[in-house]
């Protein structure tokens, strides 16, 4: 199989517009997230993609490898489908520009849910984490998985799912982390499909998937890493890098 990484750069982001360009420990936080990614050594290629002049130079200037998106896009999938119709690829690995503390190990686990679905029943995989704080289980920024019994997504919510109507029933909560691995072939199939309720009601992509019956594989990771949200992420990110 060929692999390879993109990580999709937008530059105008609602919560904390200019994020990427933000500084984290003397480079910018879309260049330490690259760095990271190729790092890996898991990758045949990682690029960039991005509507950003800013972020393109960045990356360009630093010997990277970057890919100007073509149109305005809603979603870091639907900017990714576009870079990939035409490459040579078969598994696609999303990782979100925002996520400097990338690790291998993570990575790895996604790629090895291919390697074994000999019969392609796996459309995408995406990787979680177990959660246990009540702030973060109840924050809507922290998307909540649920799963079946061979840990495929059921649904996922910036609500806290499962509601804890019974406390003593055991249940446990995972955050949805934004990082994908898609086959080339569903990541297309999304690009022309449109958008359904549910995505636009959560502004949840990944529920585009699960409303046209795509399946995704849901990955366990101990790595909780930082997502740049917010300025405060920001800040806890760079007393981390230190």
């Amino acid at each position: 199989m060929k692999i390879i990484s993109m990580i999709p750069a937008r530059y105008a982001a609602s919560r904390f517009p200019g994020k990427l360009m933000q500084d984290l420990g003397g480079k910018t936080v879309i260049l330490r997230t690259y760095e990271a990614t190729v790092a890996t050594k898991l990758f045949d290629d990682v690029i960039v993609v991005t509507d950003s002049k800013i972020i393109y130079d960045e990356i360009e200037s630093n010997g990277g490898k970057v890919m100007m998106s073509k149109k305005e896009h809603d979603c870091g999938s639907d900017r990714i489908a576009e870079a990939v119709e035409f490459l040579d690829v078969d598994i696609v690995i999303n990782v979100q520009g925002d996520e400097p503390f990338t690790d291998a190990i993570s990575l790895a686990k996604l790629i090895d849910v291919f390697k074994d679905d000999d019969k392609k029943n796996i459309d995408l995989a995406s990787l979680m984490v177990h959660i246990t704080d009540e702030d973060e289980i109840n924050n809507p920024n922290t998307v909540k998985v649920v799963l079946d019994q061979s840990n495929f997504a059921l649904y996922f919510s910036r609500s806290p799912i499962p509601y804890p109507r019974d406390k003593n029933a055991g249940a446990k909560y995972y955050k949805h982390k934004g990082v994908y691995a898609f086959r080339k072939e569903a990541i297309l199939d999304f690009y022309r499909l449109p958008m359904q309720s549910l995505e636009a009601t959560e502004k949840l992509e990944q529920l585009r998937y699960l409303e046209y019956g795509k399946r995704i594989r849901m990955v366990e990771t101990d790595v909780q890493g930082i997502e740049i949200d917010t300025p405060e992420d920001l800040e806890r990110a760079k007393k981390v890098w230190k």
